[in-house]
């Protein structure tokens, strides 16, 4: 088997900890004297960090020799280049270890074309940060999270709803990632990941109590580079390295198209497009960008290494398949296939993987992390905590993560059921990011929201005949791999019945509220428009200006006053 020597395993996992570890708290005591807005969130700050470091290099590369399309052509290379660390951390908080079980497993079932419709699915989604992140900047710009727009424009409860979902999100999406990291140290080196999961949980809770946010952002640009030289560096030595059989290729029907395949191409993009909405570390990462144009130019070269480092880490399934290695004898599951195909590989192959398992880990670990702290401390607390109650919760947080992650069950039944709650959820949600749309309250949020998910019960109780597989459904107990339309089906009604719910909601309100003005003698008022200098509702775009990158982020945390309303 082409497995490192257990010192060999313990050196390559503990000295990539080591390192991360060292790197953060040097990096952290750089930062020592930073406030506690920058510990929580570093709005409009990312270009003017690393510009600095560009100064050389743009007087190098602009003399006044230069033509005014020369000019042009270099600074649109150097405005993409200073974008790179933004992409960077988009990459490396979209990824995760868990992405060594999920893509080759649906790749051994659903061949190349599930594959394909999964990368993209999680890939793309990546550009509506892009494209909504000016908007929501504009109409909320001293938030950093999505829960802030919300509170502003839908009032403190539909605020919480979204809150305790989007914390929820992040404690799974956490518990997600270490049970990974132990099932992978386990097949890759036959170690107890239990020593892994606690390893990484220590590094990361100490450098980011120490430095929060900001290390987060720095040592993603470290991890998130790593992540993709190893990966190409791994293709290659697995292309070179690996024998396919031709025979096996036509057999095993993975070429082909199949009804599991098309239902993908609607579930797929519905359930990460709108779970991608409850990631915090995305949003803190979109308020972060100094100007639009960097979010733009960061976020699509993240979209395109995200698709590409997807599809090659999905293809490891198809290898397996067409190798032999899987299903294997006896069959093994989908989603261990790129362990059994590297066991027919040179034991320092699999030690590339191991360290790239630990930097995938860490990169969306302590992004993860940080999002769930200032989630928390902007949410629950309006940023009235002291610095240091912010950074005991840091550590406090990581045990029940950790021991949830231990007893947890699969890694993609986590996923998934956050999907299903975010699919119900956001559409009622979005619907008043336009202005046109000033009419729609909180309320529509949260019943659309809760009948979202009961829609789907009602569904399931239908289709399955029974209350209790209905109940299961809300689950996704048999995953999204059935030969059924179970899972379709869900994903139908959950934004379906989210958005009929909450029209429903908005009627009776309308209907409530002109009852009571009639019947007190009150002007009807439900519809009026809001005031004009609500942010929450502004339309007037804001486009970045050449003094974007002079202004110094403010020293405090800000917190709107601004509450929107419920009813």
């Amino acid at each position: 088997m082409g497995q490192p020597s257990y010192p060999a395993s313990n050196a390559l996992i503990y000295l990539t900890y080591g390192a991360f570890l060292v790197t953060g708290v040097w990096i952290a005591w750089l930062w020592r004297g930073q406030s506690k807005k920058d510990f929580l969130a570093n709005n409009r700050t990312q270009k003017g960090q690393i510009r600095s470091r560009y100064v050389l290099l743009e007087a190098a590369f602009e003399p006044p020799s230069l033509s005014s399309l020369t000019s042009a052509l270099v600074e649109e290379i150097l405005t993409s280049l200073l974008a790179i660390p933004l992409a960077l951390n988009f990459i490396a908080s979209a990824l995760g270890s868990g992405i060594l079980f999920t893509y080759p497993e649906i790749a051994t079932i659903a061949g190349v074309q599930g594959l394909v419709v999964y990368a993209l699915s999680s890939s793309l989604p990546l550009l509506v940060f892009g494209f909504l992140g000016p908007i929501i900047r504009r109409k909320c710009p001293e938030g950093f999270v999505l829960t802030e727009w919300t509170r502003q424009r839908y009032g403190i409860v539909a605020a919480l709803y979204l809150s305790i979902l989007t914390l929820i999100t992040l404690f799974l999406y956490m518990v997600a990632e270490l049970s990974a990291l132990q099932q992978i140290i386990n097949a890759l080196t036959g170690l107890n990941g239990l020593w892994a999961v606690i390893a990484q949980c220590i590094v990361t809770t100490i450098y980011t109590s120490l430095g929060g946010f900001r290390i987060s952002f720095i040592t993603d640009n470290i991890q998130g580079a790593m992540v993709v030289g190893l990966i190409i560096l791994g293709v290659i030595t697995v292309g070179v390295k690996t024998s396919v059989d031709r025979n096996l290729v036509e057999s095993s029907g993975l070429l082909g198209a199949s009804l599991l395949g098309w239902q993908l191409m609607y579930i797929l993009p519905v359930a990460i497009l709108t779970n991608d909405f409850f990631i915090s570390g995305f949003w803190m990462r979109t308020f972060a960008s100094k100007t639009d144009r960097d979010l733009r130019i960061g976020t699509s070269v993240a979209t395109v290494v995200v698709a590409i480092i997807l599809t090659l880490v999905g293809v490891s399934g198809l290898l397996a398949a067409w190798t032999g290695a899987w299903p294997g004898d006896p069959p093994q599951l989908g989603s261990i296939a790129l362990f059994l195909l590297l066991e027919q590989l040179p034991a320092w192959v699999v030690g590339i993987v191991v360290v790239m398992t630990v930097s995938l880990s860490t990169a969306a670990f302590d992004s993860l992390q940080s999002a769930m702290i200032s989630t928390g401390s902007n949410d629950l607390f309006r940023n009235q905590l002291n610095f240091w109650w912010i950074r005991l919760a840091v550590i406090v947080l990581i045990f029940p993560v950790a021991v949830v992650a231990l007893r947890s069950p699969s890694v993609l039944q986590i996923y998934l059921i956050s999907d299903l709650v975010s699919a119900s959820s956001i559409p009622v949600l979005v619907i008043g990011l336009s202005s046109k749309c000033y009419w729609w309250r909180g309320l529509e949020v949260v019943v659309g929201g809760l009948g979202g998910l009961l829609t789907v019960f009602i569904f399931g109780t239908i289709y399955y005949g029974n209350a209790q597989d209905g109940a299961n459904l809300l689950l996704l107990e048999q995953s999204l791999y059935v030969d059924d339309w179970s899972a379709f089906g869900a994903f139908v009604a959950a934004p379906v019945g989210g958005l009929l719910w909450g029209f429903g909601a908005f009627a009776l309100r309308i209907s409530v509220q002109w009852i009571l003005a009639r019947v007190r003698g009150h002007r009807f008022d439900a519809l009026d428009r809001p005031p004009v200098g609500d942010p929450s509702f502004l339309t007037q775009p804001r486009e970045s200006s050449a003094d974007d990158d002079h202004q110094e982020p403010s020293p405090v945390v800000k917190t709107s006053s601004l509450k929107g309303k419920f009813l």
